[in-house]
C-alpha cells in the first residue's frame, strides 16, 4: 500500500514541476506580446498623426493600450491591457476597466495612448491604487481638430490621450467611468 502511494504523490509533484515553470514562461511571454502590441500601436498612432510624433520625446513616459474592448446594452463595460514605456522601454504593465450606465449599445475596440508630459503626472499614476481619470492631474483627449492646430510650444497640461483605430459602432449617452490599475501580466 505505501508504493501506491508514493507514486501518487511522486507523480503528483512531477505534474506541478513543470507547471510551475510553464506559468512563470507564460508571464513573460505575455508580457513581451503586450509590450510589443503597444509599441506595434504606438507607431501606427505616431505615424497617422503629427502631434502624437512630436510628443514622443517630450513626454516623460507614455501609456499605451493597443486594444480596449467595450460593449454595452443599458450597462456597459471596457478593459484593455496596456504598458508603460520610458525612453521606448517597457517599466510597468497596467490595465483599463470601466462602466457605464445609460442609453448605450453596441460593441468597439480601439486603442489609446497617454502622453504623461511631467512626473508628476507619472507619480499619480504610480501612487494611486487605480488612477481615475478626470481625477487628478488634467488629462486632455486629443481630437482630429486639436491634433492639427496645436503645436508643442502651445501644450501646458500634464496628460494628453490619443484615442486611435476604432472598430465598431457604439452609440448611446451615459455616465461613464474610466479606472487604470497596475498589473502583472498572465
Amino acid at each position: 500500500m505505501k508504493v501506491p502511494s508514493l507514486a501518487v504523490m511522486l507523480v503528483g509533484v512531477l505534474a506541478c514541476a513543470p507547471h510551475s515553470a510553464t506559468a512563470q514562461d507564460e508571464g513573460k511571454t505575455a508580457a513581451a506580446e503586450l509590450t510589443s502590441a503597444s509599441k506595434a500601436a504606438l507607431q501606427e498612432l505616431t505615424a497617422g498623426t503629427p502631434l502624437a510624433k512630436t510628443l514622443v520625446p517630450a513626454a516623460h513616459a507614455i501609456l499605451v493600450f493597443p486594444k480596449v474592448t467595450k460593449a454595452g446594452l443599458g450597462i456597459g463595460g471596457q478593459y484593455g491591457e496596456g504598458v508603460l514605456l520610458k525612453k521606448g522601454a517597457a517599466t510597468a504593465f497596467y490595465k483599463t476597466t470601466g462602466a457605464s450606465f445609460g442609453l448605450q449599445a453596441g460593441g468597439q475596440q480601439y486603442g489609446y495612448a497617454m502622453f504623461f508630459m511631467n512626473a508628476k503626472a507619472l507619480t499619480q499614476l504610480d501612487n494611486a491604487k487605480g488612477f481615475e481619470v478626470g481625477v487628478g492631474p488634467t488629462v486632455v483627449v486629443v481630437d482630429e481638430g486639436m491634433a492639427k492646430t496645436t503645436t508643442t510650444s502651445t501644450l501646458k497640461d500634464d496628460i494628453y490621450a490619443f484615442v486611435f483605430g476604432q472598430k465598431g459602432l457604439m452609440a448611446g449617452i451615459g455616465l461613464q467611468g474610466n479606472k487604470i490599475s497596475k498589473i502583472t501580466p498572465k
